[in-house]
């Protein structure tokens, strides 16, 4: 993918992302280390928990989302990083051998009323599963050089 500034995040545009698999070794890790809740990292215990088995971190999911658009390439030369993210829905969760996919749309963008070199986008994010079920949604405002 060429250099993308913030004059390519037209409003509909849409970029889409490689399939990632996920392991149950990664679930376990992420969450020793970061969301320690049985249904995070044990299978025994989680067989007994609503969810009926290991599921990733909500948290888990999110960061490989957003790692999943970075991969993209959309914002290598233009990320100037981001002043939040709203509506983050968690719908499905994901498992062990789950292979994750993502979708983002431009929904707005407006060039910065402060600074000339840079815009804003806002982004809709959506992830699916391997049966094409969205696992997670929200929204993501991103900061955005301008072409030089």
């Amino acid at each position: 993918m060429s250099a993308l500034y913030f004059e390519d995040f037209t409003v509909g545009r849409r970029f889409e992302s490689a399939s990632l698999a996920i392991t149950e070794a990664e679930i376990v890790e992420f969450a020793r280390r970061y969301d320690p809740q049985p249904f995070h990292l044990d299978a025994e215990t989680a067989a007994r928990t609503p969810y009926g088995g290991l599921i990733a971190s909500g948290l888990h999911t999110l960061t490989l989302t957003f790692r999943l658009f970075l991969e993209t390439g959309a914002l290598a030369a233009s990320s100037l990083g981001s002043p939040g993210l709203d509506e983050i829905r968690w719908l499905l969760p994901v498992r062990p051998g789950d292979t994750m996919r993502v979708v983002v749309e431009v929904a707005a963008a407006r060039p910065s009323s402060s600074k000339s070199d840079r815009g804003i986008a806002t982004l809709r994010y959506q992830a699916f599963n391997q049966h094409g079920q969205t696992v997670l949604t929200m929204t993501g405002h991103q900061l955005l050089r301008r072409r030089p």
